[in-house]
C-alpha cells in the first residue's frame, strides 16, 4: 500500500476522527493516483489510519483510523456493523419494512459508498474512485451475509460519478425493480431507470407524519417523483391528493404506486407533468396540506446564494397555496444550505408571502442514513413543518 504523509499539525481532524484529509495538508504523496489505497502518517512517521485517494479539494477519505488491509472479509465486518445498526432500528426482512439504507457513505465510516436494499436487491452507489475500485468485493462481500437473503446486486454509479464509470450494470442476477415496503406502503422501485437508487428512503419517517395528517384534506404534493408523499397521504384518508413533476416518467410511476393501494385511490388523485415554479404560480387553488421536496438547487459553495434566492421564491409561492389554517411540509437537501440558513430563507418567505406562520416539526433524515458524530457535514436533510393561519 502506498503512503501519504502530513503536514506537522495536519493530524489534528484525523486524532478527530474527521474522515476527510485536504489537499492543504498533504506534505508528501508520491506515486498515487486517485481511487488508491494509502497509508497516512503525520510528520513523525506515526501511522494515522487508511484511506482511497481523492480526485479534488479532499485529497484523502479515512476508510480505517488504524492500520488494516483491504479484504473480503475487511468489507463483510464493515456491512455488518452498518446491518445491526439497520436491525437495531427495525428494518431488515420484515413484514411492513423491507426497504432501507445499509450504507450511507461518512455516517456508516464508508466514504464515498451508498448501499440501499430493496427486498432481496442491494443498489450500490460509488461517490468516489477509490470505492468504485472496490465494487466487486463489496458484492462478494454481501452475499456472504446470509441475513440479508440477497438474489440482485445492482452497481448505479454512474451519475454519482459524472459520467466517470458508464459500467452499470448487475453483480448478481437480473431483476430490474421489486415492490418495496415502506411501513406497509407498497411502491414499485426500478433501480435502472429511477433517480438515485430508485427511491427517496430518506424521507420514510417525514412520509408517515403527513400521512397521520392527511385525513380528509386536500393535499398538493410538489416535486413528487415517484408519489412517496402522495401514496402516503391517500392512505392516511386525504380527500384529494394533486402531484406535480416535471418529469412525465417520474408522474407515471406515481401513478402507478397509487394504483397499488387498491382503495380506488385513484379516483382522489390527480397527477399533472408541468414546472412546479411555473405551476405554483399559474395556480390558484389552495390545498390544506402543501409540500414542497425540491432537488438539490445548490451541490456546491458557488451555487449557495442562487440556491438561497430560488428557495425563497419556492417556498413563498408554497405558503400562497396553503389554506388558512393549513400545513406546508418544505424541505431541503442541498449540503451547502444549513439548517440556520434554510431556516431564515423559509422566515423570508412566509415575510414574502404576507402570512403568519408557526414552526411545528423540525425534520431530517432518516435514522438509516446516520450522521457521524465526527463529521456533521454528512447531515444534509433539513425540513420544516409549519401552521399557516
Amino acid at each position: 500500500m502506498k503512503k501519504a504523509t502530513l503536514k506537522s499539525g495536519k493530524e489534528v481532524s484525523i486524532l478527530r476522527k474527521h474522515p476527510w484529509v485536504f489537499s492543504g495538508a498533504i506534505k508528501d504523496m508520491p506515486d498515487t493516483t486517485v481511487g488508491d489505497w494509502v497509508r497516512v502518517y503525520d510528520s513523525q512517521k506515526n501511522i494515522l489510519g487508511v484511506g482511497h485517494v481523492g480526485d479534488g479539494s479532499i485529497a484523502i477519505r479515512m476508510l480505517a483510523f488504524e492500520a488494516i488491509e483491504p479484504s473480503i472479509q475487511f468489507w463483510k465486518m464493515r456491512l455488518e456493523n452498518c446491518l445491526r445498526a439497520r436491525e437495531l432500528l427495525g428494518f431488515g426482512q420484515v413484514k411492513d419494512n423491507n426497504a432501507f439504507r445499509l450504507a450511507h457513505g461518512e455516517g456508516d465510516g464508508l466514504p464515498g459508498l451508498i448501499i440501499d436494499i430493496y427486498n432481496d436487491c442491494a443498489v450500490l452507489q460509488a461517490h468516489s474512485h477509490g470505492m468504485f475500485n472496490c465494487l466487486d468485493d463489496i458484492a462478494q462481500a454481501l452475499q456472504l451475509i446470509d441475513r440479508l437473503r440477497l438474489s440482485t446486486i445492482y452497481n448505479k454509479s454512474t451519475a454519482a460519478m459524472h459520467g466517470q464509470s458508464n459500467t452499470d450494470g448487475f453483480l448478481l442476477g437480473d431483476s430490474p425493480e421489486t415492490i418495496a415496503l415502506e411501513n406497509g406502503l407498497q411502491f414499485r422501485v426500478n433501480w435502472i431507470t429511477g433517480q438515485k437508487t430508485g427511491f427517496f428512503l430518506d424521507q420514510r419517517d417525514n412520509r408517515d407524519l403527513l400521512r397521520k395528517f392527511a385525513k380528509g384534506r386536500s393535499v398538493l404534493n410538489t416535486f413528487c417523483y415517484t408519489g412517496g408523499f402522495s401514496v402516503a397521504a391517500l392512505k392516511g384518508g386525504a380527500s384529494e391528493v394533486s402531484s406535480v413533476d416535471i418529469s412525465g416518467i417520474a408522474v407515471a410511476m406515481a401513478n402507478e404506486n397509487v394504483g397499488l393501494l387498491k382503495l380506488n385511490a385513484n379516483q382522489k388523485h390527480t397527477s399533472r407533468v408541468a414546472d412546479v415554479m411555473q405551476y405554483l404560480c399559474e395556480e390558484e387553488k389552495q390545498f390544506d396540506i402543501v409540500v414542497l421536496d425540491p432537488p438539490a438547487f445548490a451541490k456546491s459553495l458557488a451555487k449557495k446564494h442562487k440556491a438561497v434566492m430560488g428557495y425563497k421564491r419556492l417556498n413563498s409561492l408554497g405558503i400562497l397555496r396553503v389554506k388558512p389554517g393549513g400545513l406546508l411540509f418544505t424541505f431541503s437537501c442541498s449540503q451547502v444550505v444549513d439548517d440556520s440558513l434554510f431556516a431564515n430563507t423559509i422566515t423570508a418567505a412566509g415575510i414574502e408571502a404576507g402570512r403568519n406562520c408557526r414552526i411545528l416539526y423540525r425534520l431530517g433524515q432518516g435514522a438509516d442514513h446516520p450522521v457521524n458524530l465526527y463529521h456533521p457535514e454528512g447531515h444534509y436533510l433539513k425540513g420544516l413543518v409549519l401552521l399557516v393561519d
